[in-house]
Formats: C-alpha cells, structure tokens, sequence
C-alpha cells in the first residue's frame, strides 16, 4: 500500500469514528416552572412545553418507526392539542364532530388549508419543514393545536408537573432548545445552549418561564371571527 492510499485510509477511519455517536446512552432531565416565586403556593397549571437535542457531533439518526399521529376534531377540540412530528411526516386531521371543520395554519410552520370537509371525512398534511405550526379552525375560534416538526428524535414533552425526560442519547455535542406554548421568544432564546452529554445522566436545569399568554389568532384571512350564521357548525 502506498503512503497516499494508506492517509486516505486514516482519514476515512477518522470520519467514520466522527460521524458515528458513541454506544453508550445517557438520559436527561429538565423541569418547566414558573418565574414568579408566590405560584408555588397556588400550584398552576403549566403550558404545553417541548424540549429538544440537535446533535452536533454526529448526524441525528432517524425517528423511531410508527403511524402517523392523529389530530382529532371532536367537539370542537383537537385532540391531542400537542404532536411532535418529525421532519416529512404526515399528521391526520379526521373530523369526528357533526358538523363543517376547516383547518388551517398561516404562522412560522408548516403553511396549509385544508378547506371545508364534511363530518367522518379526513385530511393529512405533510409537514415538510422544521418549524413550530400553530393550528386552528376557520369556522371555531376556540380550535387550536400545535404540530412541531423536528430533525432530532432527542425530545420530550413535558409531563403535568413540568417534568422533560429525554432517553437514550449518545456521548456527544447537541444544541437545546426549548418551546413553550404562549412564551414570548426572547424569554425562550435564553435556554438555547450548546450542552455537552457524557457517559452519566444528565441535569439540564430548570426552564423557568414568566406567565404565557393565550395564543391570539384572526381567521384564514387575516380578520376576527365573526358570528356563525349556520347553526349546522
């Protein structure tokens, strides 16, 4: 072998040693509370939140195998009100109530219409995008949802105490973020961070957060709800 090939050799041992995340798996936690010290006597409850791992040191591998997730329209809720897709995949959008649904997202997400479907029809929309998508109903004011779609599986939900626990992560450098339902961004851009997982579990802090407010939202075309003049919706 001549010295050439045999440098090319090393570097390509090299990249693969870099490209490859370690076998080791860690888990990390993190806890969503609120600012203002006095609601811990009166306990709140505590906005949607997501926290998230972009890997840095190696390329993210992909989602765990599965269906599409389901967003329910019934009684004019969607339920769940939070999905975590990742980038690519399709959310289905069935209509179980008995009347009209229009479905719809204008924000920083995917961008979509679904137009008006009857009762016990459905619609999927590809979220082909990395984003926050905000969804709503054009006919109900009240409908709102929120798809996030990621090009990390290293995530987690917050549970009903505020709990983040993210399993199974490589030794490695990731880029965390956090998202809060209602947050204003400046306060979540704080918690954007290198962090840097070892062979131990980790602590990734608390996410503390002032009060959120309610998503204000006009309908599909730029303008506030009216009245409904059909009872059929």
């Amino acid at each position: 072998m001549t010295t050439g090939a045999f440098i090319r050799n090393i570097a390509a041992v090299c990249l693969i040693a870099y490209a490859l995340p370690s076998a080791h798996a860690s888990d990390a936690t993190a806890r969503l509370r609120l600012m203002d010290a006095a609601s811990a006597k009166r306990p709140a409850k505590l906005p949607p939140a997501v926290l998230w791992l972009k890997p840095l040191s190696f390329p993210p591998p992909p989602f765990p195998a599965g269906p599409s997730p389901v967003m329910l329209q019934k009684n004019k809720t969607f339920t769940p009100h939070l999905v975590v897709v990742p980038v690519g995949g399709n959310v289905i959008f069935p209509n179980a109530d008995p009347f009209f649904h229009n479905v719809f997202s204008l924000f920083d997400g995917k961008r979509f219409d679904l137009g008006l479907y009857e009762a016990n029809s459905s619609r999927s929309v590809n979220f082909s995008r990395e984003g926050i998508s905000y969804i709503f109903c054009n006919i109900h004011p009240e409908m709102s949802a929120v798809v996030i779609s990621l090009s990390t599986p290293y995530y987690a939900i917050a549970d009903a105490g505020g709990q983040f626990r993210l399993t199974g992560l490589p030794e490695g450098e990731y880029e965390m973020h956090v998202w809060v339902e209602g947050e204003r961004q400046p306060i979540l851009d704080r918690y954007t961070r290198r962090v840097h997982i070892t062979a131990e579990n980790i602590n990734l802090g608390d996410i503390a957060i002032e009060h959120p407010q309610p998503t204000q939202h006009l309908n599909k075309f730029g303008q506030p709800y009216g009245p409904s003049d059909h009872e059929i919706y």
